[in-house]
């Protein structure tokens, strides 16, 4: 059965790009290394910056839980979230809220962002390109 986009049915003129980053994406938070990629992919939204999504296979997800926050977007799906826990100094974990997305079922134009992970910059401490 098809998983069509809404979105572009409305707004046909609308970009969702994915494409194959060239460089390495390492993200960090707490000191620790919660993901590190060369197989990212780039994925450029009309009216957006680019984001970055690594694949499953590249990001920590023993320091990642999820949480009940989902949200919808038009054109990739239903978003699925997780909090970033690392131990911190002298025993005092360090947690970043819902800093984590993915699309487990994307809609069909997008379907290549299933089992890739996304972090938002402003909840982890660094996001590098090299």
């Amino acid at each position: 059965m098809p998983n069509s986009a809404p979105g572009f049915a409305s707004r046909p003129d609308y970009r969702v790009d994915l494409l194959r980053e060239s460089r390495r994406v390492t993200v960090k938070f707490g000191g620790v290394t919660i993901a590190d990629s060369s197989e990212a992919l780039r994925v450029e939204e009309t009216g957006h910056g680019p984001v970055y999504y690594l694949p499953q296979k590249d990001v920590r997800l023993d320091l990642m839980h999820p949480t009940e926050h989902h949200t919808r977007c038009p054109y990739k799906g239903e978003a699925s979230y997780w909090t970033v826990e690392v131990p911190g100094e002298a025993g005092a974990a360090r947690r970043s809220e819902n800093a984590v997305w993915a699309y487990p079922s994307p809609y069909d134009e997008v379907s290549r962002l299933a089992g890739y992970y996304a972090f938002y910059p402003n909840r982890v401490d660094s996001i590098t390109l090299n």
